[in-house]
């Protein structure tokens, strides 16, 4: 079987029918693990005094604002047994997870030049680009000495890899910073990395740990994997019609940088000669972005829903991984999970 997968596109430009929509915050959902949450936001805060006296303020600031903990409760619900029963390695292998998290959203900073994150400076604009990359590697090696004390092998073995996978990812999309031809599938190869690959570690890890049975623990990385792709490209669509301050980070970075997400990569695709040609010397002329231009170009040729098709499929082979385990105490939390990130999307599209 294939490692990645590329799901057909549709050619539709008509847009999908309006659905209905029942939009519940992630606050909601995370309601039963909420005291597990807590109990992570103290471990985390206690890792501060690890750190040399040098880097204890920078690492401060990064757990100061916490997103939205989305890797940690995935974690905690694909290691869900019954109420009140997350153990201590949980808590602990969520720390890890959220460290890689931090240091890749360290670097990407960098690389994207982004000023804000969290509604907040980000690192390289706050104490500078070389300090940010001094900080990621120290967050990334605390991640891995955690790591290293579970009592065997398989949390420091699966977190170095996915961190290897990530840093590809993110190799691979700076490689390709500019490249008006990139291709679909290198689009899914890149995400499946930098992004999925965390979402996956997460949902195998907690499954893992709980000691579920193998077939189980396999579909429920199947379903973080699919719920990372979707995720990245939720990302991706946020970058051209979000806002700033309810996303709370820089937008239009992508654009900026030179990467071309799905969404710029079907918009060339849909681009007559001409058209695409006009575009494309912009890019490389190293012309600021017109996104609103940009989005009302993607409005007329249907760009958005057929990213948004693409999204959903994703969403729904996510889910489709968890059906045979329907009485399992960890499905309905992460069906919760994708339910919510599924409203995300719709939002914008289905409004």
């Amino acid at each position: 079987m294939s490692y990645f997968i590329q799901m057909p596109l549709t050619t539709a430009t008509q847009p999908s029918p309006k659905r209905t929509i029942h939009y519940v915050g992630l606050e909601t959902i995370s309601a039963p693990v909420k005291p597990h949450l807590a109990d992570l936001e103290r471990f985390m805060r206690g890792q501060v005094n690890d750190f040399e006296r040098e880097t204890r303020e920078l690492v401060a600031y990064c757990l100061k604002n916490s997103g939205k903990r989305i890797r940690p409760i995935l974690l905690f619900y694909s290691g869900w047994t019954s109420p009140n029963t997350i153990s201590g390695d949980l808590v602990k292998a969520a720390a890890v997870i959220e460290l890689v998290h931090l240091a890749t959203l360290v670097h990407d900073d960098i690389l994207d030049e982004a000023s804000l994150r969290h509604n907040e400076s980000t690192v390289s604009e706050k104490f500078g680009p070389g300090i940010a990359v001094l900080l990621g590697d120290a967050l990334f090696s605390q991640a891995l000495k955690l790591a290293s004390e579970f009592p065997n092998v398989d949390v420091c073995r699966s977190v170095s890899k996915a961190t290897r996978r990530v840093c590809a990812g993110e190799i691979g999309q700076s490689f390709q910073r500019g490249n008006t031809a990139l291709e679909v599938e290198d689009y899914y190869r890149i995400i499946n990395y930098k992004t999925a690959e965390l979402f996956y570690v997460s949902c195998h890890l907690g499954a893992k740990l709980a000691d579920y049975p193998e077939e189980f623990i396999s579909a429920v990385g199947n379903f973080g994997r699919r719920l990372g792709v979707a995720y990245q490209i939720f990302d991706d669509i946020a970058d051209f019609i979000g806002q700033e301050a309810r996303i709370g980070k820089t937008l239009g970075t992508d654009v900026a940088s030179g990467k071309f997400t799905l969404p710029l990569i079907l918009l060339l695709r849909k681009l007559n000669k001409m058209e695409g040609k006009e575009l494309v010397r912009g890019f490389k002329n190293g012309k600021p972005a017109d996104i609103k231009g940009l989005n009302r170009l993607m409005a007329e040729k249907g760009i958005f829903d057929q990213v948004c098709q693409c999204f959903m499929r994703e969403i729904d082979a996510a889910e489709e991984a968890l059906a045979p385990f329907g009485d399992y105490p960890p499905v309905d939390h992460l069906k919760g999970i994708s339910s919510y990130v599924r409203a995300q999307v719709s939002k914008f599209v289905w409004p």
